[in-house]
C-alpha cells in the first residue's frame, strides 16, 4: 500500500491506515492509495505559528509553540523539509535517472530564489512607501535597504538577508547539496552521514563564528547552513526509517516518555510566566537556547516533538479530521503559504504600529490574513485537482 506525496512520490502506509479490502492482490485490481497527512498538517500548523510569531504585537503569539518550549516553528519547519526531501527526490533516485531527479531539484531552488526575491522586492518597496505617508520605527529593515538600493544587488545574491526573510536561502541552500548528501546516503546508509552532520553541528556550537557572511549582520546568517544542516539531515534520514516501518517511526513506550518528560521540563523553563502575571516556578535559569547555530536544547525539543507525531496513530486519525485536512491543506503549500504569510505580516506590523493595536485591530488583521491564505490554498487545490485530473483523462 503506497501514500501519494506532493510531487507524487510513493511512500509506505503509516501505522493506523487500515489496508483497503479490496483484493487487489488477488485480482490484480489496485486498491486506491491512501495519504498520511502527518507531515503536511504538521507543517501547516508550523507556517501558520511563524505567520503568527512574525508579528511582534498580535495577541495570538502568546499561543504559539515558542511559549511552551525551547523550540518553534522554524525548527518544525527545517526538519520536515528534510523528511519531504527525502519523500519527493531521495527515493526518486532508485527508480529515475539521476539527471531528471537533479534538474527538479535545480527548479525547485530556483522556484525558492523567485519567492525570496519577491518577498525581498515587496518588503523593501513597501517599508519605503509607507515611510512617505507614516513613521515606521528603525528595527523594520535595515539602514542600508531602507535609505538606499545600491545594496539591492547583495539581496539578490543572499549576501545580505533582512529579517524575516531568512529561512528560505537556508532551504535553498540545504537543497542544493541534497543531490550529493542522496548519493552518499545510499553509499555507506543513514549512521555514518548522522555523524558526520552531528560532528559538524557540534563544531559549529562550539564556534558559532563559522557561518555564512550576511552583509546586514556581522555574525552571519540568522539561521546559519552549518549548524541547521544536521536536522535537516535527521528529517531526511527520519523518512528513510519511516519509510522502513510502514511509513512511521518505531513506537517504544520508554523512548515516548522520556519525549514527554523532556517537553514537560521544556514548557515550564520557557513558559513566560511573568508575562502572564504568574510566579516564576522554571526550576533552573534560563539555559543556553541559541537559535543562530541551533542549540542543543533547541534540537531534543523539536526531534521530542516530531518523534511522538510521526509515531502515533492518534495523530493519524488527528490528522485525516477536519481540523488536520485544513493544516494539511496549507502544508501542502509550503511555499505559497510562505511567501503570503511573510506579506501579511509585514502589513500587519505597519498597520499595528501605525493604528494601534486594539481588539478591532488584532482581530481585523488575523481573520483577513487567514482568509487570504484559506483563499489561496484552496484555489491552488483546486488546480491541482484539476492538473490531476487532465492527466488521468
Amino acid at each position: 500500500m503506497a501514500i501519494t506525496p506532493p510531487d507524487g512520490a510513493e511512500v509506505p502506509r503509516p501505522a493506523g491506515v487500515s489496508a483497503p479490502t479490496s483484493g487487489a492482490g488477488v485480482t490484480g485490481v489496485s486498491a486506491p492509495r491512501v495519504r498520511d497527512h502527518r507531515v503536511d498538517a504538521l507543517r501547516g500548523v508550523a507556517l501558520l505559528m511563524m505567520c503568527i510569531d512574525h508579528i511582534p504585537q498580535d495577541v495570538l503569539n502568546r499561543f504559539t509553540m515558542r511559549n511552551v518550549g525551547f523550540a518553534d516553528a522554524a525548527e518544525v519547519f527545517v526538519l520536515l523539509a528534510g523528511y519531504a526531501s527525502w519523500l519527493a527526490y531521495g527515493r526518486a533516485f532508485s527508480r529515475q535517472p539521476w539527471q531528471g531527479v537533479v534538474e527538479r531539484i535545480v527548479r525547485r531552488c530556483g522556484r525558492l530564489y523567485v519567492f525570496q526575491t519577491l518577498m525581498a522586492v515587496v518588503t523593501i518597496a513597501t517599508i519605503r512607501l509607507w515611510r512617505q505617508y507614516w513613521p515606521v520605527p528603525v528595527d523594520f529593515l535595515e539602514p542600508e535597504l531602507a535609505h538606499g538600493l545600491d545594496s539591492l544587488w547583495r539581496v539578490m545574491l543572499l549576501q545580505a538577508l533582512p529579517g524575516n526573510l531568512n529561512i528560505l536561502p537556508l532551504y535553498i541552500v540545504l537543497l542544493g547539496v541534497f543531490a550529493p548528501l542522496c548519493w552518499v546516503l545510499r553509499l555507506v546508509g543513514p549512521w555514518p552521514v548522522l555523524a558526520a552532520s552531528g560532528a559538524l553541528w557540534a563544531v559549529v556550537n562550539f564556534d558559532p563564528s563559522l557561518n555564512f557572511p550576511n552583509w546586514l549582520d556581522p555574525d552571519g546568517w540568522y539561521f546559519d547552513p552549518l549548524a541547521w544542516q544536521f536536522l535537516f539531515v535527521l528529517g531526511a534520514c527520519a523518512s528513510i526509517l519511516a519509510g522502513r516501518h510502514g511509513g512511521s517511526l518505531p513506537r517504544w513506550r520508554v523512548l515516548a516518555a522520556a519525549c514527554w518528560a523532556y517537553l514537560v521540563f521544556s514548557a515550564v523553563e520557557s513558559f513566560p510566566w511573568m508575562d502572564w502575571g504568574l510566579p516564576d516556578v522554571r526550576p533552573m535559569a534560563t539555559p543556553w537556547t541559541d537559535k543562530m547555530v541551533l542549540s542543543p536544547l533547541r534540537l531534543l525539543d523539536v526531534l521530542c516533538l516530531f518523534y511522538l507525531v510521526q509515531s502515533s496513530t492518534l495523530a493519524t486519525r488527528w490528522a485525516q479530521g477536519r481540523v488536520g485536512q485544513l493544516m494539511a491543506m496549507f502544508g501542502r503549500h509550503s511555499l505559497e503559504v510562505f511567501t503570503l504569510g511573510t506579506i501579511i505580516d509585514l502589513y500587519g506590523r505597519l498597520v499595528f504600529t501605525s493604528f494601534g493595536v486594539g481588539w478591532g485591530m488584532q482581530v481585523a488583521i488575523n481573520v483577513v490574513g487567514f482568509a487570504l491564505l484559506w483563499g489561496m490554498t484552496r484555489e491552488l487545490d483546486r488546480r491541482r485537482a484539476l492538473a490531476r485530473a487532465a492527466r488521468r483523462a
